[in-house]
């Protein structure tokens, strides 16, 4: 964020992380917190801040431009952060294309050591808890979860949308968000490709291919199917050159 567009009642926030990226947010969020359980971190774009949102397995990122005077989210034009968290606490968010909605109900502090990476982090389990690394499970870094199409098993003309959710190597689908037990789990140490491909009369869809089945599946946007494959051929590459579990 350039100098003049700085912003101290943001900084002054208890749960504004300086130091995290979308990596760290999702680690932090997804080992440590609860369904909506948030923080705010500084974007990749210039004058933007992201709010990230730990929703069921994943974590969701929001947006927020501040243009010197008034925050905007979306359409919504806020004059202070105040305005903000007590528009969104009471009023859900609208989770991308799958229309999944998510409230921000617990704000995540700051109180954590954030360095550069995660190689060696303190985080804690609870709040005022700490615990390293080694005594804690692997962070789950590349999360992501949203509605596909995929087509059937057994009876090629049938394609049926699933909720999947992408956390460390593991692949599952449910039969929608709100369900509790996935209908299979993939295990990505076993997938050979991620590409995108043409599907007849289907836009935007792309196949993974295990030894013993090639899944063919179709996301609502173009930007959505390339999202999934660019994070999943990233984690392919990570378990080929690293020969065990992307972390």
């Amino acid at each position: 964020m350039s100098e003049n567009l700085r912003n101290s009642e943001v900084e002054d926030l208890s749960w504004y992380h300086p130091n995290a990226d979308r990596h760290i947010a999702e680690s932090l969020l997804m080992q440590n917190a609860q369904d909506g359980s948030y923080l705010m971190r500084p974007s990749s774009k210039q004058g933007e801040f992201a709010l990230s949102i730990r929703c069921k397995e994943a974590v969701k990122h929001y947006n927020i431009y501040w243009d010197g005077k008034h925050y905007k989210f979306g359409m919504a034009i806020f004059d202070n952060l105040q305005e903000f968290t007590e528009h969104f606490v009471n009023r859900p968010l609208v989770a991308g294309e799958s229309g999944i909605l998510t409230v921000l109900k617990f704000p995540y502090p700051r109180h954590v050591e954030e360095p550069g990476h995660y190689d060696h982090v303190k985080i804690h389990a609870e709040f005022g808890r700490l615990k390293t690394q080694d005594d804690s499970p692997h962070l789950a870094i590349g999360s992501k979860s949203g509605y596909l199409t995929k087509q059937g098993g057994k009876i090629k003309q049938t394609w049926k949308t699933r909720w999947f959710v992408l956390v460390k190597n593991e692949l599952k689908y449910y039969r929608d968000q709100s369900a509790s037990e996935p209908i299979r789990v993939l295990d990505l140490a076993e997938c050979q490709e991620c590409t995108p491909e043409t599907c007849g009369d289907k836009d935007n869809c792309f196949r993974l291919i295990f030894p013993w089945r090639t899944f063919h599946l179709y996301a609502a946007t173009d930007e959505e199917t390339n999202d999934w494959i660019k994070l999943i051929q990233w984690k392919l590459k990570r378990l080929a050159q690293d020969g065990m579990d992307v972390r």
